[in-house]
């Protein structure tokens, strides 16, 4: 299963001490049918989650009821644990793309990796889009991410010429 190899690909590549520790995976051009694949993904896999509004943790809805809530209401968003050691949070943002970030510090190892891996792939195949994770803040060159051409979680940013 393991594409990617901690100690000799990526180690240096999710580094929480090396800027941002949360980076943003996007899914872009999406749709509210999109949003809903991937919250029947997270109930298939019986991963772990947690639904909220604001501080009201709530039952997790339709997509099209969250994404139509009122412009001026609490961002709601979704904590899913693929793993107990690893967690994705996703925010509601728009039915445009589908945005999560992940905690560096809780990447750290070969066993995380796969997770991560695992958990952006069965995303990715679900949509049938890649899921490209790009440092805090974003940025124009990926880190890493599910490449939809490759089906296969590849590392995608390149250091600088010096």
């Amino acid at each position: 299963m393991a594409h990617l190899l901690w100690d000799d690909q990526v180690a240096w590549l999710l580094d929480p001490t090396d800027g941002g520790c949360l980076p943003d995976a996007f899914v872009e051009n999406t749709t509210a049918a999109d949003w809903q694949a991937v919250l029947d993904l997270v109930e298939e896999q019986g991963w772990a989650s947690e639904y909220a509004e604001g501080e009201a943790v709530l039952p997790l809805p339709r997509a099209e009821a969250v994404l139509s809530r009122p412009a001026d209401g609490e961002c709601p968003s979704l904590r899913v644990w693929p793993d107990p050691e690893v967690c994705a949070i996703f925010r509601f943002l728009g039915d445009e793309q589908i945005d999560f970030d992940v905690d560096l510090r809780e990447l750290q190892g070969q066993e995380q990796l796969d997770v991560l891996c695992g958990f952006l792939t069965a995303i990715g195949r679900r949509l049938g889009k890649s899921v490209p994770l790009f440092p805090e803040g974003g940025g124009t060159q990926p880190l890493l991410g599910f490449d939809v051409a490759a089906d296969r979680v590849r590392v995608m940013w390149t250091p600088p010429d010096k």
